[in-house]
């Protein structure tokens, strides 16, 4: 069976059974938080229960690396929208040790474009238009250091409060245990 048909199966029954009764709430975060966090699987359950987390507590917002490459993009719009419509108080961007960011190669990842079916004409057809794919596609070296400069791009965004608390945190994904990186409350 296909993926997205196991889903719908599934999905059929969990509704006709009203499982989805367990998990109701509204959309404004109980804890009064925005967390942004890496897209790792190994985070899926794992953070939450991490940080005492439950539905209807938090914003999350999942994105490769917990980073936030541009200050006018999606993920900071997401912010943005969490904090002056949604009502949260406080942002956590939150990295974790053994990240795929951390060791991801551009040109790898180009070359597995390629195998995939991606032609050399597409990747001219942006580089020409502008696109540093080497720059774009690029992880990290450190992921705290990673870390820190999502801080600075949230707590330095020209539409951000200045009095809401922006932390940094890196998670053991093997432990939960969370290092704190960055003390929103001390800046």
């Amino acid at each position: 069976m296909r993926i997205m048909d196991e889903i719908l199966t599934y999905n059929k029954q969990f509704v006709e059974k009203k499982e989805y009764e367990l998990f109701a709430t509204n959309k404004f975060p109980d804890k009064r938080l925005v967390i942004v966090s890496c897209m790792d699987t190994r985070l899926v359950e794992l953070l939450p229960k991490a940080m005492d987390i439950r539905n209807g507590d938090v914003k999350i917002i999942k994105v490769a690396g917990a980073v936030i490459a541009h200050p006018f993009g999606s993920i900071m719009r997401s912010v943005l929208v969490a904090i002056y419509e949604l009502g949260a108080d406080e942002v956590c961007v939150i990295g974790h040790y053994d990240c795929g960011m951390a060791s991801l190669q551009a040109t790898s990842t180009i070359e597995k474009m390629k195998e995939r079916g991606i032609s050399e004409e597409k990747l001219d057809t942006l580089k020409y238009s502008g696109l540093d794919l080497e720059k774009f596609l690029r992880g990290f070296s450190s992921v705290e250091e990673s870390v820190k400069h999502s801080v600075n791009i949230i707590r330095n965004h020209p539409l951000m409060l200045p009095e809401v608390p922006v932390h940094g945190l890196v998670i053991d994904p093997k432990t939960g245990r969370l290092d704190v990186v960055v003390d929103g409350y001390e800046d």
